[in-house]
This record gives structure tokens, C-alpha cells and sequence, in this order.
């Protein structure tokens, strides 16, 4: 595996004003089933993914880029290909019960669509899907399909490199988009996409961690104000994590990074409440997952090759098979020592001297505080899988909130059993290797009270 050397630059000690771009232009659990259809713009009901549009069962409306040549066992094996594909249907999850929040309600959707190029590049990730069900032209009818039929208010999309493909589709359904490419030789990026009629655009601002010392991955920061009720903005976060399991210091360093320009944009607009979106690329049980959510890490404690937590999350791993093709050296690589340099250590916290990461935002997880189905959910109450392919299974995808917001409801995953049905992702009738998350949030009644979302965690910063 060839090394990833990083700046030795502090990014802590560089973060850059921000640059302001004008725009152009329930009380009680209940379940709501939806369908993804083109031609629709709400939600039903009842809600089921095809390739030859959607079945409507109720008509009731309502509101890594690399990939590393280890080989794994695929206790799977190749699915027969004339198997019948499983139904896939996914149902809306209402909060058990809400704080006083208002009526102004909106939703985002965090999902890497899987780029084109990738998608052939690391053809040994998709040994059990057709190949008919990579093809671009058909997995981008069945992701704009899905997005238009979800209805959402703000979309996140990672891994884009057909952005134009997407925005033909979008601005149609009356959507305007931005996006971020990654840099260096990458051919894909970050997309966001909002209703125009809803949202206005106060600031779009985009980072390159490249700048840093934090590798080629990018990120979008964009403030967003009702239209209908000025007083209610909002800050999204979209970002793609880098994805080497083995460089938990750059993963580290790029949250840090985002969470913290992420305070000063929102502290810009008045304090207001923050969402971050995207593929992080790190499991609930991961360190950096317990980073996220207590705004603090001691990466002293941690082998950084293992604070991700993707090492854990191969098949046969997920699926106690022991049955696996060793590799003898990633053995000895992950028995032998692997102390902290000190650019390692700088890398992930901005400071050398500094064993202590921290980030300024108080964050909690939307799927994580909508209770779900023990068929879907872990035991953090994070979905159990948001990607699947022939050499991983698990959760990489969140929406993470801020004070100021209430979860309202979530759109919950696919069960373990429907996906290992599918035989790997994308299938017949889902056209990414990861499932779309989807929270809607009400803003909280009392305005003011986001005022004290940041964490006491900026002050630790100063001192370090």
C-alpha cells in the first residue's frame, strides 16, 4: 500500500476568513411507507423502489475513492443472477416525541450516489451485480427517480463526477445546485442541491483540505434562509471523508477542519443551527463516530489504522464466517506497534505538542435519536448498514444536527436480510452501493437557545 504523505502545516492555525459568494437566483411513533417515482413530487404513503417506476400501495400525501486490493471471502458468493429481486421498501419513522419546536419543518437527504469512474475502476467491489446495473445512464435514472420521489428540501450528494447530469434532472424539478470537485487528478466531488422556491442561498463557501495538509477529499458549507419565515436559517455541511481506513489522523484533522469553519459560518448568520452531511467514512463503534458525537478525542489511546473502525466491517467479519483468505502481510501489519509520530499527531488535532482532538460543535445524530427497528437499527441506535458491496457491509453515512434543530422523523434503512438478499449494491432497484439517509427537522421554538449550541470545545482549542 503505497504511503500518504501530509503537509506539515498546521491546519489549526490556518483556517481563512470565509469568503461569501452571492447567489444567483407527532406525539406518538408512526410509520409512513414511501415509493420514489419521477413524475411525482410527494411523498406517499407507501413507497416501494423499481426499475420500471414505482407500485403506489396508498395515495394519501404527506409532509473513497480508493479501493485496496486486499481479498476478502465473500461468505455471499456470487448471486445467481435470474434470483428474484427483493421488494425494497423503505418506511418513515416519527419521533416518539418532540421538544416544542415550530411548524417550520425541512428535510435533507445525505447520499453518495457512487461515481461513474468509480464505479468501473473498482469493478472487483461489484463481482455479484450485473453488469447492466452499473451503467450510468441507468443507475442516474433510478437515483433522480429516488431523490424527486423522496421530496426532499435539501439534497447532499457525494462522490458526483456527472454533476450536469444531475442538475438537468434537478433544476427541472425546481432545484438549484452547487458543486465542489475534488482536487488533484479525482474526477468526482460534492453536490448540494435546494428548492429554490423555499430557500434562499445567504452563502455558499466550499473547502479544499488539500490546502492543509488533508489530502485531495472537499467539503460545502452553504447558509440557507427561509423564504416564507426569515428568521429561521440554517447552515448544511456536505462532505466525502477520506477513505484509507488505515488514516484515521487525516480523517480526524478533516472533521476537526470542517467542524470548526463550520462554527465560524454559522456564527456569522447569527448562531444559527447546523447540519452536517455526508459519507465520513467511519463505523458507530468507531473512535472518530464517539469523537463526533462528545466533540473530544485522546488519539493517544487509539491505534490511528483503527479509529475509523472499517477494518471490522468486511463480510466475513460482519458475518462471522471464518472461512477467509488471509493475507499475510496485513496480519503483520496489524500486529505490529504503530506509535504517533509527531506529524501524525499534528495532523489530527493541529498541534504536535497535543494529543487531544477536539471540534466547537455539539452534535447529535438524527438516526441515532429517532428510535428504530432492532431489523435496521445497531445498538447506538445508528442504521446497521448504509453500504454494501462485496467488501464491506456497515454504516459510513449520517446526518448530524446542532442545537436549535428537533428531528422530527427519519426514513428508515433496509433491513440486513433485504439487502443480503440483493447480493450487493446496486441492484435491480437501487442505483448507488450506499441507501439515502433522510431526517426532517423542525427548528426549535425558542430561537435564542441556539445561542449556546457550541461546545465548550472552542475554548480548548484557544488553549491548544
Amino acid at each position: 500500500m503505497r504511503s500518504e504523505a501530509t503537509s506539515s502545516s498546521s491546519w489549526l492555525s490556518r483556517i481563512p476568513p470565509t469568503a461569501t459568494s452571492a447567489p444567483s437566483g407527532g406525539s406518538g411513533k408512526c410509520r409512513h411507507f414511501i415509493f420514489f417515482s419521477s413524475s411525482c413530487c410527494k411523498a406517499t404513503n407507501t413507497i416501494s423502489c423499481g426499475s420500471n417506476g414505482p407500485t403506489t400501495h396508498s395515495s394519501s400525501s404527506s409532509p473513497s475513492t480508493r479501493s485496496y486490493s486486499r481479498r476478502w471471502y465473500n461468505p455471499l458468493r456470487r448471486k445467481p443472477f435470474d434470483e428474484p429481486s427483493p421488494d425494497i421498501l423503505r418506511h418513515w419513522i416519527d419521533a416518539d416525541h418532540n421538544p416544542i419546536s415550530s411548524q417550520e419543518r425541512f428535510s435533507v437527504v445525505s447520499y453518495n450516489i457512487l461515481g461513474d469512474k468509480n464505479a468501473f475502476k473498482h469493478r472487483d467491489l461489484y463481482q455479484n451485480v450485473r453488469y447492466e446495473y452499473m451503467k450510468w445512464n441507468r443507475r442516474k435514472r433510478l437515483i433522480c427517480q429516488e431523490l424527486i420521489g423522496l421530496n426532499p428540501d435539501i439534497i447532499c450528494l457525494q462522490e458526483v463526477d456527472r454533476y450536469f447530469d444531475i442538475l438537468n434532472v434537478m433544476e427541472k424539478a425546481g432545484y438549484a445546485g452547487c458543486y465542489k470537485r475534488r482536487t488533484g487528478d479525482n474526477v468526482d466531488g460534492c453536490a448540494m442541491f435546494w428548492k429554490a422556491d423555499k430557500f434562499r442561498l445567504l452563502e455558499q463557501t466550499s473547502i479544499e483540505f488539500k490546502e492543509f495538509g488533508l489530502r485531495e477529499n472537499v467539503a460545502q458549507l452553504s447558509a440557507f434562509e427561509m423564504r416564507n419565515t426569515k428568521s429561521r436559517r440554517v447552515l448544511v455541511g456536505n462532505v466525502h471523508v477520506l477513505y484509507n481506513p488505515n488514516r484515521g489522523e487525516v480523517k480526524l484533522g478533516q472533521i476537526c477542519f470542517l467542524s470548526s469553519r463550520a462554527r465560524i459560518v454559522a456564527e456569522k448568520w447569527g448562531h444559527i443551527p447546523v447540519v452536517l452531511a455526508g459519507d465520513f467514512n467511519i463505523t458507530p463503534q468507531s473512535a472518530i463516530y464517539k469523537f463526533l458525537s462528545s466533540s473530544e478525542l485522546n488519539i493517544k489511546s487509539y491505534d490511528r489504522r483503527d479509529l475509523s473502525g472499517q477494518r471490522s466491517c468486511h463480510l466475513a467479519q460482519v458475518f462471522e464466517v471464518k472461512k477467509e483468505i488471509i493475507n499475510p502481510f496485513a496480519v503483520m501489519d496489524r500486529l505490529l506497534p504503530n506509535g504517533w509520530t509527531d506529524e501524525e499527531v499534528k495532523v489530527a488535532t493541529g498541534n504536535a505538542q497535543c494529543y487531544l482532538a477536539v471540534h466547537p460543535l455539539k452534535l447529535n445524530s438524527s438516526y441515532a435519536s429517532v428510535k428504530g427497528s432492532p431489523r435496521t437499527r445497531g445498538i447506538n441506535g445508528e442504521p446497521l448498514a448504509t453500504s454494501y458491496h462485496s467488501k464491506f457491509f456497515g454504516t459510513v453515512d449520517y446526518l448530524w444536527y446542532t442545537k436549535g434543530l428537533v428531528p422530527t422523523r427519519v426514513l428508515d434503512t433496509l433491513p440486513v436480510d433485504i439487502l443480503r438478499r440483493t447480493g450487493g449494491l446496486p441492484c435491480k432497484k437501487l442505483g448507488s452501493d450506499h441507501l439515502a439517509l433522510v431526517s426532517e427537522f423542525a427548528f426549535a421554538e425558542a430561537i435564542n437557545e441556539c445561542n449556546d449550541y457550541m461546545s465548550t470545545s472552542s475554548e480548548k482549542i484557544a488553549m491548544h
